[in-house]
């Protein structure tokens, strides 16, 4: 048998070509992204495990000329971030069941889901100018607190986001079920639609650590920094983050090194906290 003649051959060879261009300038574009992080991964591991060591959990930031490490920077980090997770965990959760549960179809979902984008997209140096006109000029002077309170407003909106499109993904046979055995709608949420969500939801708030472990423009603005340990929450404290743009923006070589070393355990932590945040939401969606 022959072949079916086309109707339009013109028509056909230009859509061939449109495809043909598409796949090759998408190719194009990604091969471009992987070769500068490519580049910039072969960097950081060059320089970074380089400068790695024990010393950088043990030994707190040094003055030019002496050893040293991140230990005060790294504890820092990691109080604010466990602060600001603490914080605003719960508030991303509750209004994110509520616009999948509650106000789905309501006109005031709109407008909350029109700000939580706001949110989620705003630059992170806006959100520490707010906090500094807040809370750092109230205080009168930097402080744990103000940085904590910076990454609580960063953690919301990507929690928000989250838990809203996991919840909508559970069955609605499932809420239909129990509500059907007489369960009240807060019963149904707590024990059902929450529990089949929860590893979307946890990969949320693993996703929204990730976003706040490298944030460095708010916590210039609140937190400021501070060269030696402190636990007192309502005085300035050191993070990663700053420590390692402080370092950078130095002459000295020794403070380079430890730039690195600090940039590669950020990196480090965002990439394993990526991957299981993967993980976890490909074990939500099957």
């Amino acid at each position: 048998m022959s072949a079916p003649r086309l109707a339009n051959p013109g028509l056909y060879m230009r859509r061939r070509f449109a495809n043909a261009s598409f796949i090759v300038l998408s190719i194009a574009a990604a091969a471009f992204g992987l070769v500068w992080l490519t580049l910039i991964l072969y960097a950081l591991l060059q320089e970074g495990i380089t400068a790695f060591g024990p010393h950088i959990f043990t030994m707190p930031t040094p003055p030019p000329g002496m050893e040293g490490g991140l230990s005060n920077a790294i504890w820092g980090s990691v109080v604010m971030s466990v602060l600001a997770v603490a914080a605003g965990t719960p508030i991303g959760l509750y209004a994110g069941t509520w616009l999948a549960e509650y106000g789905r179809h309501h006109r005031l979902a709109f407008y909350v889901r029109f700000v939580n984008d706001i949110l989620l997209s705003a630059p992170s140096i806006v959100i520490g100018l707010f906090v500094y006109e807040v809370v750092v000029v109230r205080m009168g002077h930097f402080s744990a607190i103000a940085g904590a309170v910076a990454l609580t407003v960063i953690v919301i909106p990507v929690v928000v986001r989250t838990t809203e499109n996991m919840l909508l993904l559970v069955p609605n046979g499932l809420r239909e079920a129990a509500t059907a055995l007489g369960a009240p709608r807060s019963f149904v949420i707590k024990s059902v639609t929450w529990k089949a969500a929860r590893a979307g939801i946890m990969t949320g708030v693993l996703l929204a650590v990730a976003r706040i472990s490298g944030e460095t423009a708010p916590l210039l603005f609140t937190s400021l920094g501070n060269n030696f340990s402190s636990s007192d929450l309502t005085q300035p404290m050191d993070s990663l983050p700053t420590r390692i743009f402080n370092f950078a923006m130095s002459p000295y070589d020794d403070w380079h090194a430890l730039a690195w070393a600090g940039a590669f355990l950020v990196t480090a932590t965002v990439l394993a906290l990526s991957i299981i945040a993967r993980l976890l939401e490909k074990k939500q969606r099957t």
